[in-house]
């Protein structure tokens, strides 16, 4: 079985995300019910929020700018969510959702 996609790599506008380029097709349905369909060469891009949508290569390639190397420690916004909740104090239920 051929994997899907390549590793992760950081790219930046005015926001950090990470990316993934596909080496085949892949189609998925996000939390929110949407579908997302990307080709070969389109880029898996995940949000510092987790979430996950497909950006056909032209746009992509066109909007971002690849970092050097980075760690997760150099990007906190991709520790996973579980850390930020040991530190974090109980926030109100609404301020959780907009968290």
């Amino acid at each position: 079985m051929r994997k899907a996609v390549t590793e992760w790599n950081v790219y930046r506008t005015r926001f950090l995300i990470r990316a993934r380029q596909l080496t085949t097709t892949l189609a998925f349905v996000d939390a929110l019910g949407r579908e997302h369909k990307g080709a070969a060469g389109d880029y898996l891009v995940e949000s510092s929020d987790g979430t996950r949508r497909i950006a056909p290569r032209e746009i992509f390639e066109d909007i971002y700018v690849a970092m050097d190397s980075v760690s997760e420690q150099s990007c906190p916004q991709f520790i996973p969510k579980q850390s930020h909740e040991v530190s974090r104090r109980r926030a109100s239920p609404a301020r959780e959702f907009l968290a």
